[in-house]
């Protein structure tokens, strides 16, 4: 159960002795890996805190939880910790300048990175964005891994959103677009 004002204690993975792959090589083949474009948002005592992360995945059904990897001492990263809860927003695909914004891209234009951003509030949760698909709950686990922490929580409430999310790409944003299925061999011998 999650204690009000605790503040979460990110646990150090071991190194295992294998040696590491060249850093530049492992960047060039993630670029390569499409993901679902996610804004991570907190709220409590340590502030309210968005960011745009790709780096999410389910992790259970039974609990349903979820994790996301996040670059520990970031400020969503610090607030994560201290409000011990969170909410990943699947962006639709019309949405990538909720993307570039929360990824820091316009806040020169502002302070808020919430300014004017349609929100679902729920008492005691993160900020839900509208027109996301929706995973909200508290953090069960934070582990250190590398330069990144990753915060692994359990899922209190899910929301499907009416669109198809958008994804991103070898450094851009692609829409998530169906293969035509391919019919049958109907062929008789």
């Amino acid at each position: 159960m999650l204690m009000k004002g605790r503040r979460w204690k990110v646990t150090r993975m071991a190194h295992i002795g294998h040696p590491a792959t060249d850093r530049d090589a492992f960047v060039r083949a993630m670029r390569r890996v499409a993901n679902s474009v996610a804004v991570v948002t907190t709220d409590g005592t340590a502030g309210r805190h968005g960011a745009t992360v790709s780096a999410f995945s389910s992790v259970s059904a039974d609990p349903p939880m979820v994790l996301v990897c996040l670059r520990s001492g970031s400020r969503i990263a610090e607030a994560i910790a201290v409000n011990g809860k969170l909410c990943v927003n699947v962006l639709p695909h019309d949405r990538p300048d909720l993307a570039n914004r929360f990824a820091g891209r316009d806040d020169h234009l502002r302070g808020d990175r919430f300014q004017d951003v349609e929100l679902m509030e729920v008492a005691g949760a993160a900020p839900q964005i509208d027109g996301a698909t929706v995973f909200a709950g508290v953090v069960d686990q934070a582990v250190a891994a590398g330069s990144h922490s990753i915060f692994i929580c359990r899922v209190q409430s899910v929301r499907q959103g009416p669109a198809a999310p958008l994804a991103y790409f070898d450094g851009s944003y692609h829409n998530v677009v169906p293969q035509v299925a391919m019919p049958q061999n109907t062929a008789t011998a």
